[in-house]
Parts: C-alpha cells; sequence; structure tokens
C-alpha cells in the first residue's frame, strides 16, 4: 500500500459527516484515505458532545499518565511506554486504562472505533491485549504549546515487517477543545522512508488543518506530522487511536 509513496491529492476537507457519506460510498473510504495527505471531516461528531468530553477530561487529571515531562493521557499511549520502556506496565494497565476512560468518558471509545471504522469503510474492532481510544492533553505554557510537536510518523504499534512492507495504517484524531490560537496539525506530503523523526531540513512546506470540536481528520500513520505550537491559557485536547489490520480484522488501539 501507499506506505512507500507520496499523496496525489492534499488534504480534502467535507463539511460535515453526512456530506462525505454522500459524496465518498464505502468501498472507495480506504482508497481515498491511501490517495490524500488526510482526510478533514468538520463536525464529524456533535461539537457540543466533544466539548463535553474535553471537560470531563480535564477534569480527571488524578488519573492522567504523564510521559517525557511535558504530556498528558487519560489512557496508555503505547508509543510513551515503548519509549520510556515501560512495555510491560502498558500491557499489564491496558484493562484498567480502558476502565479509566470509560468511567470518565462514557461513549468515548466506541464513538472512536465507530467513526475509525467508518470513515475507512471498514469494520473495526479492539486491538487484544492494548489499550483502546484515548485522550492526549497539552496544557498551555508547556514545550508542545512553546514549539510545537516532534515531527513524526505512528508506526510504534507496527509488527517492523508490516510497516517495512508499507500496509495499511492509519490515525484518527478528533478535536475536542481548541487552543486560543494555533494548536492544529502539520503534514507533510512524503513517502515514509523507515525514519519517524526526520530532519527539517529534509521536509517541504507541510499542509496545515485547523480543527474546532467535533472535527475528525484521518491519515496514513506513515505521514508526517506535527503539532503546531498553540498559545493562550486553554489545554488542547484531542481523542486519538490508531487501525491497522493486524489480526486478521481492523484493531484498534491507543
Amino acid at each position: 500500500m501507499s506506505g512507500a509513496r507520496a499523496p496525489t491529492f492534499g488534504v480534502r476537507a467535507y463539511p460535515s459527516l453526512d456530506a462525505f457519506r454522500a459524496e465518498v460510498p464505502p468501498a472507495s473510504r480506504r482508497a481515498l484515505v491511501d490517495e490524500s495527505l488526510a482526510l478533514h471531516i468538520r463536525a464529524a461528531i456533535d461539537p457540543g458532545r466533544a466539548a463535553a468530553w474535553a471537560r470531563r477530561a480535564l477534569e480527571a487529571r488524578a488519573d492522567y499518565t504523564y510521559a517525557f515531562g511535558t504530556q498528558a493521557s487519560l489512557g496508555n499511549a503505547w508509543y510513551t511506554h515503548l519509549e520510556e520502556g515501560l512495555a510491560r506496565r502498558y500491557f499489564e494497565d491496558a484493562p484498567a486504562s480502558d476502565a479509566r476512560v470509560r468511567r470518565h468518558l462514557p461513549g468515548f471509545q466506541w464513538t472512536l472505533r465507530e467513526l475509525s471504522g467508518e470513515l475507512l469503510g471498514v469494520k473495526t474492532t479492539p486491538r487484544r491485549g492494548y489499550s483502546g481510544p484515548g485522550v492526549h492533553v497539552f496544557d498551555p505554557g508547556g514545550e508542545c504549546a512553546r514549539v510545537g510537536g516532534e515531527i513524526h510518523s505512528d508506526t510504534e504499534g507496527l509488527p517492523a515487517p508490516h510497516a517495512r512492507a508499507g500496509l495499511p495504517a492509519y490515525t484518527l484524531v478528533v478535536a475536542l477543545s481548541r487552543a486560543s490560537s494555533g494548536g492544529g496539525l502539520r503534514l507533510w506530503d512524503a513517502p515514509y522512508d523507515g525514519q519517524d523523526d526526520p530532519s527539517l531540513a529534509d521536509l517541504a512546506e507541510p499542509a496545515r488543518i485547523d480543527y474546532a470540536p467535533g472535527d475528525a481528520v484521518v491519515f496514513e500513520s506513515y505521514r508526517l506530522h506535527q503539532i503546531e505550537p498553540f498559545g493562550g491559557d486553554a489545554p488542547r485536547v484531542t481523542g486519538t487511536c490508531h487501525v491497522a489490520r493486524l489480526s486478521g480484522a481492523w484493531d484498534v488501539w491507543f
């Protein structure tokens, strides 16, 4: 698949989930993602529901998982545990991680699994042994707010042969809050070459997506992307999951 090639199209935007459904039949959706830098669907979930989930996530700080001294999540993210040498803890805590997310955000994990499947035109299932969809929280004034996130691809959860072959893998981001300024997503028209964090000197000008609560962005996990710096006093809160066909089914995890 297209983990080894540049996209044909840039960011393709749709004004609503209904507009996306009407224009793109399920059988064509995954190919459309493969051919695009990203799909941006406005109000893919109800903006009021997204904002309510953001408020509840911010009230759940006692149950956050912290990583790198710079970011927090509600639910355990595989890549942070992997990079901090906590893989065993991740798998041991996966059921409790999902319970924490469900307790604070009822319906959130199910909604992201269903939405990811609808946008890709596939039937999804929780990835066995892994944590389900979770929430990333970046606070104002932190490193991400000041300088932006690292430029990276989302390949840490993929078996090495899967990633090397560029087999299908996708990332879904749903905006739950909106920063006062900035905080969008940058994506690069650059094929994956086995490096998750290339030098800025190797990259052309990125595309930029500015999203509001309820918006969804889906792209191939091999696409290089970065969180923009952001200003103001509001945290940046997003829901995230990854999707790949790893067990014969389309598995979803965080």
